[in-house]
């Protein structure tokens, strides 16, 4: 375009290197405040008092980093959760505010531990599940935190998948797994009493709960049994009665605000092409809106104190870092507490439009463009970058991913296809049995419509993506191989036979779910071979990059394997790279760092677009 220039390159440790701080998070008091920010190139844990300047690191992590934690209710001991090179089985850790006494509250090898629920009252104790017992299913411990002593309260019967406490630290509700692929909520009246089933999902509907009211008399749950969308709902827990409190016609419920103390609902999330709430309590109206005003982007409240005097914000926005902001309920007063990556407030980010996009068959794609600077929006090279899950979303928002690309010339759409989660039961059971058939279509349809607009340079268009994401730029090249000019592969399966068979065994009660929604590898391999890259590799023309973790506990190593191995004894072009301190995902900086820096000379040489 006339006068137009294309903007200086970011630098990719501005995009994907550590952020400078993040996580910020209250001290139930108010009087402390926690973040995650690094020491000595690390993220690590650092605490400071509210109001002064003595900012000190109270974990002393030196390889993985720390990326999630919160504050005990005794506001001395912060807990923070830790596995060994991305192997998913997650330790708890305790540190001391004096950052002395750092403990390991689980030290049991191999297995893996989540909290269930820690309440106000009881400041020294915990509620964790773990996979001691019997490595596929999670039972209840209670946890003292001044002596480290485990205790269990439940044990699982074999097919629970999550629990739920209620205001007393009794564990009152339990999802389970069903044969047919749905899941069952069953609760108790007491924490000794019989768990009996209150309501079931069949395969085709989708729930969960959120949490027991403080009375223990009810329980909010999302539910799609009667609509389409996952509707919030206020289940009675005598009755069995169930009163619909928020819903769209569009999507799911997406975030619920719940109260810290009192334990109701007082806002909800809905996000179709962007984050909307309804606000169900009165008595913070006042502050949404408020909060809705302030700035520019989509606001999430993150943390409060116990008093819900001061609450932390989170205001994301797409041409700018995500920031963190301090808001004072009394005075209204909002004020900036710190930007995750400040290096890239005068950074030449590019908008993130959403758009819609008619599949084939009719469905609505929701979808997001984000364009280069600088250069007309005419037959650019494209990278198609495709989510993981699947059944998850992509969102409006500050994409590191989306940011790059666009940086160095690439228009970059990420699509919603059929399978996503958060568009009604029917967009996301469309998916069912579709992996590499018509979920693939969906993504053929949005190159087409690329092209179609007049965006995209239908020669130079690649298909980028981790996970399911992954395995969807292996299809790609694969099903397609007309349609690419390349394909970057990270973490993604090759074949669906063998990732089903491998799955983690702590998956076990939801392996039903799996079957219904990717095919049973039990009494139909032939079907999902028919739908793995793996037995397509003579169809493959185009370039590959794949990366892997060595440590993957979702998909195996092997899956990577595999497949360079067919590819690279047919003589394809395939580049391997494989991390041996990581997992499904790269969480250390000079790994990702590393990843990013191949894949832009990748795509590069394969699209002609920028590289440092």
């Amino acid at each position: 375009m006339a006068g137009h220039e294309q903007p200086p390159l970011i630098p990719l440790e501005d995009l994907f290197g550590n952020p400078e701080k993040a996580s910020p998070q209250l001290s139930p008091d108010g009087k402390r405040l926690a973040y995650i920010a690094p020491d000595e190139g690390v993220l690590n844990v650092w605490v400071k008092t509210v109001g002064s300047d003595d900012d000190r690191v109270v974990t002393r992590d030196h390889h993985r980093g720390i990326r999630n934690y919160g504050w005990a209710f005794d506001n001395r001991h912060l807990i923070y959760a830790q596995d060994s090179d991305g192997d998913e089985n997650w330790h708890l850790w305790s540190v001391d505010l004096d950052g002395t006494a750092i403990r390991d509250l689980t030290p049991f090898l191999g297995a893996q531990a989540m909290t269930v629920a820690a309440e106000p009252h009881m400041p020294d104790h915990i509620l964790v599940s773990m996979n001691v017992r019997d490595p596929r299913v999670h039972d209840v411990y209670r946890l003292t935190l001044s002596t480290g002593a485990l205790e269990m309260v439940v044990e699982n019967p074999g097919d629970v998948v999550g629990w739920l406490a209620d205001a007393d630290m009794a564990v009152r509700a339990a999802m389970a797994g069903m044969p047919d692929g749905g899941f069952q909520l069953r609760v108790r009246s007491s924490g000794d009493a019989e768990f009996k089933p209150v309501v079931t999902w069949p395969a085709e509907e989708e729930g969960h709960p959120h949490g027991i009211t403080r009375d223990g008399r009810g329980l909010y749950l999302s539910s799609s049994l009667g609509a389409d969308t996952a509707e919030l709902r206020l289940l009675d827990l005598a009755t069995g009665s169930e009163e619909t409190l928020a819903s769209s016609p569009h999507v799911d419920v997406d975030e619920v605000v719940m109260h810290p103390v009192e334990r109701h609902v007082q806002a909800v999330g809905f996000t179709r092409h962007r984050l909307e709430w309804t606000v169900l309590d009165p008595s913070v109206a006042e502050d949404f809106e408020r909060l809705r005003g302030a700035r520019d982007g989509d606001f999430h409240v993150v943390s409060r104190d116990l008093a819900d005097r001061v609450w932390i914000v989170l205001y994301v926005r797409d041409a700018a870092p995500s920031a963190y902001y301090v808001y004072d309920r009394a005075t209204g007063a909002i004020e900036l507490l710190f930007t995750v990556r400040p290096a890239l407030e005068k950074a030449p980010l590019a908008e993130m439009r959403p758009v819609e996009i008619k599949a084939r068959d009719g469905l609505t794609l929701v979808s997001y463009l984000t364009l280069p600077r600088g250069v007309e929006p005419r037959s650019l090279p494209l990278v198609l970058n495709v989510h993981g899950g699947p059944w998850a979303r992509d969102v409006w928002g500050f994409d590191p991913e989306a940011q790059w690309l666009a940086n160095r010339g690439y228009a970059c759409l990420q699509v919603n296809f059929r399978g996503s989660a958060g568009f009604g039961k029917r967009f996301l059971h469309a998916g069912d049995r579709e992996w590499g058939a018509k979920m693939h279509d969906d993504l053929i349809d949005a190159v087409n419509w690329a092209v179609a607009e007049g965006y995209a340079d239908p020669r130079r268009v690649a298909i980028y993506g981790g996970s399911y994401g992954g395995y969807a730029a292996l299809v790609g090249a694969s099903f397609t191989p007309d349609v690419f000019a390349c394909a970057v592969d990270l973490v993604g399966p090759s074949s669906l036979r063998t990732l089903l068979a491998s799955i983690p065994p702590y998956w076990e009660p939801m392996r039903r779910m799996f079957a219904q929604r990717v095919g049973d590898p039990e009494t139909e391999p032939e079907f999902l071979d028919s739908r793995s890259p793996l037995y397509r590799v003579d169809a493959i023309r185009c370039p590959l990059l794949i990366a892997q973790g060595a440590n993957d506990p979702r998909v195996k190593q092997a899956e990577s394997e595999q497949i360079v191995a067919a590819l690279r004894e047919r003589g394809t072009p395939v580049e391997y790279l494989l991390f041996e301190d990581e997992g499904h995902g790269f969480a250390r900086p000079e790994n990702r760092l590393s990843f990013y820096r191949t894949a832009e000379k990748f795509l590069a040489e394969h699209l002609g677009g920028r590289s440092a």
